[in-house]
C-alpha cells in the first residue's frame, strides 16, 4: 500500500499516526517516511532470498501495509479496520496460489508489525505504564487478527488449488485409461504428459481399525487413503496421476522406473497405510496405457486368487500363471495331473512348500517339521503317483503348472 494508492482519509490517519515518531534520527514527517523505512529494511533481505522480482515487490508493499497498520494502532487508534485485515488475508490467498510457503507469508506480516512496534514503543512508554500496556495489548490483538486472517485465507486458497488439481488430474487419468484424447485433455488441464509411464495396479489391505466396531469404518478407511496419497506425493518427483480408493486402484508414474524404485514406493505406501500393499507393474508408452492398465489389473487379480504374499509383481513373475488363466484343454489336463494325490493331502502340502522354497530340501523340512529323509520319501511318492519326478527339472515344471492349473480350475473351470 503505497502513499499514492492510499485513500485521502487513510492517508490523513497515517500522517497523524507518525506524529512524534523518529525515522533515521529525525521526526517522521509523513507516511512516506514509513514507506522508506520498510523499503530499506525489507529490500536487502528479499534480494538475498530466492524470491522473484515480482514477489520481492509484493513483500515490500505488504510490509508497508503492516507497518502502517501497526503504527496506526500505536497512535490514536487501538484497532485496525476489518477491511484492512481482509485486504491482508486476500494477499495471503494470492501467495498461496503462487506457491509461497505459509511460514514466509506470516514472517512478512510479523516483520511489519515488529517494525511498527519498534517505531511506536518509545513514544508509548513516554505516556506512562498504563498507556504502554494499552498499546502493547493492541499490538498483540493486531498480530492475532492478522495471523488468523492470513492463515485462514492461505489454507482456504490452498485447498481450492488442491481441489482444482485433483479434479484436473482425475480427468487426465480417465482420459489416459480410456485412450481418448489424453494429450488434448492434459493441455486443457494444464498438466504436462510424459512420453512413457510406469503403470501400477494396487491393492491396499484393510487396516485393523477398519474391523474395530468402536470406530467408524468409513472414517478409518479414508484416513488410510489420505496417508497413502500423501506418501505417494512425497516419493514421486512430481505429483503422480492416480485413481485410488481405500481398497486400491491405479497409479501412473511419469517415466520408466526400475524395480528398486517401485519396491521402495510400495514399501513406503504400505508403511503409510499401516497394512499390506500388493502391486503389479508394467511400463508403457502414453498411447498404450489402457492396455498396460488392463494387464496389470489382471495380474493383480491373479496374484490375489493364488494368494501370493504382498509385494510387487511383474509379468515375468507370473507369466506361467498368467498364461494358464486362459481356460482350455491344456489347463484341464494339467489340473488332473494331481488327482492321484487327493487322498494324500500331506503330499500336496509337501509339493507346494518345496516349490515355495525353490526346491531346497532343508528349508522345506524345517517348515514341515520333518527330517530331510522324510521329505525325500514324500517326493518319491509324488513321482510314483503322478508320473512326474519333482526332483527333476522337467518333472517339476509339469507339477508346478499342475498346481496353478488346479487352483485356477477351482475358480473358473474350463468348458
Amino acid at each position: 500500500m503505497s502513499v499514492e494508492n492510499t485513500q485521502p482519509s487513510q492517508a490523513a490517519a497515517m500522517e497523524k499516526s507518525t506524529s512524534g515518531l523518529l525515522v533515521a534520527g529525525r521526526p517522521a514527517g509523513s507516511a512516506r517516511d514509513l514507506e522508506n523505512v520498510a523499503r530499506r529494511t525489507v529490500g536487502p533481505a528479499s534480494r538475498a532470498s530466492s524470491l522473484s522480482a515480482s514477489l520481492r515487490s509484493d513483500v515490500t508493499e505488504l510490509t508497508v501495509t503492516c507497518l502502517s497498520m501497526a503504527v496506526g494502532v500505536g497512535g490514536d487508534s487501538t484497532t485496525a479496520s476489518d477491511a484492512d485485515i481482509a485486504e491482508l488475508g486476500g494477499r495471503a490467498a494470492q501467495w498461496a496460489r503462487e506457491g509461497v510457503p505459509l511460514r514466509a507469508v506470516l514472517g512478512v506480516y510479523h516483520e511489519g508489525i515488529q517494525m511498527g512496534w519498534d517505531l511506536v514503543s518509545e513514544r508509548a512508554s513516554s505516556g506512562g505504564a498504563a498507556h504502554l500496556t494499552k498499546v502493547a495489548k493492541a499490538f498483540v490483538g493486531l498480530s492475532e487478527r492478522i495471523s488468523t486472517a492470513a492463515s485462514s485465507s492461505y489454507v482456504d486458497e490452498l485447498q481450492a488449488v488442491a481441489s482444482e488439481h485433483h479434479t484436473a488430474a482425475h480427468t487426465v487419468v480417465t482420459a489416459l485409461l480410456s485412450g481418448h484424447n489424453a494429450r488434448s485433455v492434459a493441455r486443457q488441464s494444464g498438466i504436462e504428459l510424459a512420453d512413457s509411464f510406469t503403470v501400477l495396479a494396487v491393492s491396499i489391505a484393510a487396516h485393523p481399525d477398519e474391523s474395530n466396531p468402536a470406530l467408524p469404518r468409513a472414517v478409518t478407511a479414508r484416513r488410510k487413503l489420505r496417508r497413502v496419497q500423501a506418501e505417494l506425493a512425497i516419493v514421486c518427483d512430481r505429483s503422480p496421476l492416480s485413481m485410488l480408493s481405500a481398497e486400491g486402484g491405479t497409479i501412473l508414474v511419469p517415466g520408466e522406473r526400475d524395480d528398486e524404485w517401485v519396491a521402495t514406493l510400495v514399501e513406503r505406501m504400505s508403511a503409510a497405510a499401516e497394512t499390506a500393499v500388493t502391486a503389479t507393474v508394467a511400463t508403457s508408452s502414453v498411447n498404450d496405457v489402457p492396455s498396460a492398465s488392463d494387464q496389470v489389473h489382471e495380474l493383480l487379480d491373479l496374484a490375489q486368487q493364488l494368494r501370493r504374499p504382498a509385494g510387487v509383481y511383474r509379468m515375468t513373475d507370473l507369466v506361467l500363471e498368467y498364461q494358464l488363466t486362459r481356460p482350455g484343454p491344456g489347463r484341464a489336463y494339467l489340473s488332473r495331473v494331481l488327482i492321484p494325490l487327493d487322498n494324500s493331502p500331506e503330499l500336496l502340502e509337501t509339493l507346494e512348500i518345496h516349490i515355495n522354497h525353490d526346491l531346497n530340501r532343508q528349508r522345506s523340512a524345517r517348515q514341515l517339521h520333518l527330517h530331510t529323509n522324510t521329505v525325500d520319501y514324500r517326493l518319491k511318492r509324488i513321482a510314483h503317483l503322478t508320473g512326474f519326478d519333482p526332483t527333476r527339472p522337467s518333472g517339476m515344471r509339469h507339477l508346478q503348472a499342475a498346481l496353478v492349473a488346479r487352483k485356477l480350475e477351482a475358480i473358473s473351470p474350463s468348458a
